[in-house]
């Protein structure tokens, strides 16, 4: 069984990951999903990893978190 979870941020969805103790970000194309960044655990607010950890892809702390990963990720040109 997959711990993946598909949240919408905007108008896009992403795909997230728990991997180790970090998050894994990515866009599923087709049947299968393209990894944009893979984030350390520490990185991560602590609201943002407790909500991660519940499985609750709808909680404010962990979509922000994404948020700002996406925003990266586009900033740096990915």
């Amino acid at each position: 069984m997959s711990d993946d979870m598909t949240i919408k941020l905007d108008s896009e969805e992403y795909v997230i990951r728990p991997d180790g103790d970090g998050l894994r970000v990515g866009r599923r194309m087709g049947g299968d999903v393209t990894w944009l960044e893979t984030v350390d655990g520490d990185l991560l607010p602590d609201p943002a990893r407790d909500a991660l950890a519940r499985g609750d892809a709808s909680d404010e702390a962990l979509l922000r978190a994404v948020r700002g990963i996406v925003q990266a990720e586009v900033e740096r040109g990915g």
